[in-house]
């Protein structure tokens, strides 16, 4: 009975031990597998934001931020107004100056008061003077003014030695009249020439210039009437110093000599008004009459 005893005390005994050594066991693989987990959480926070695993900064701790300000509204940009267009007025009418001339005149002359000075270089001095018929809108002084020009072109038969000529107004070796058509013809055909009311002559008095031919030009002749009336003069006087035969065209675009009747045609040449061309050079043509 001692011995059962103590062999049931025995047994009590371990059985305590081993009742400790379950409990303990269990708490102590609690621990460390809670010690393992953390660890891998903490290893597996660095390898996603690439931080250094070995310092792990602290997380910040949260706190209220205030709300940020909303940004100013844009201000609107300004839109340009768009400026008006003003209204056209009424166009205006074009202006057409007309040249009146009339058919017929008093008959009679007024002569320029007015006197020159010789020009040219050579040959034999030839007095002129200047009239215009009454009842003409044209002042013979200032024509007289003008034909003396023309007369002392560097172009012309004064600058190339073939006469020297002179304004008066008394004295005069020739003449030189503007007439209306009318009178023109009269005054050419008492010379034997017919001018049909439109053409300009040379008769034993001197120089007559039809008003139609020196007011509005030549259809034919490409230049204005200012330049035409070069043409007039140079032609009529050419004839009072000697020319007395007419001349035809050189050539197809070559200048017509200031001796063709350029206002019947110009036959392939080109309208000119001078004698000379600007080398100096006389410019001439077949005969033709």
């Amino acid at each position: 009975m001692g011995k059962r005893a103590a062999t049931t005390g025995r047994r009590r005994s371990r059985g305590k031990r081993s009742s400790k050594g379950r409990l303990i066991l269990p708490v102590l693989a609690l621990v460390l597998v809670s010690l393992g987990c953390g660890a891998a959480l903490a290893h597996l926070q660095g390898e996603d934001d690439g931080r250094d695993t070995a310092a792990v900064r602290p997380l910040p701790t949260a706190t209220t931020r205030s709300p940020a300000p909303a940004p100013p509204k844009p201000r609107p940009t300004p839109t340009a107004k768009p400026t008006p267009t003003p209204k056209a007025g009424p166009k205006p009418k074009p202006t057409t100056k007309r040249t009146t001339v009339p058919q017929a005149g008093a008959g009679s002359f007024t002569t320029a008061r007015t006197t020159g000075r010789a020009v040219g270089t050579g040959g034999s001095l030839r007095r002129y003077r200047v009239q215009v018929e009454d009842g003409v809108d044209i002042s013979a002084r200032e024509a007289a003014e003008e034909i003396e020009r023309i007369l002392a072109h560097p172009r012309g038969w004064a600058a190339h030695g073939r006469g020297r000529f002179q304004l008066v107004s008394e004295d005069a070796d020739f003449v030189i009249r503007i007439a209306t058509p009318d009178t023109a013809d009269k005054l050419c055909a008492a010379n034997g020439m017919n001018t049909h009311g439109e053409l300009n002559c040379e008769t034993t008095s001197g120089v007559v210039v039809n008003l139609k031919r020196w007011m509005l030009g030549s259809p034919t002749f490409a230049g204005p009437a200012q330049e035409y009336r070069h043409l007039i003069i140079n032609h009529e006087v050419g004839h009072e110093i000697g020319i007395r035969q007419h001349m035809g065209c050189p050539g197809p675009g070559r200048l017509a000599p200031v001796m063709m009747q350029q206002i019947k045609g110009l036959n392939g040449c080109r309208s000119n008004a001078y004698p000379y061309d600007e080398e100096g050079i006389y410019i001439a043509g077949p005969i033709v009459s």
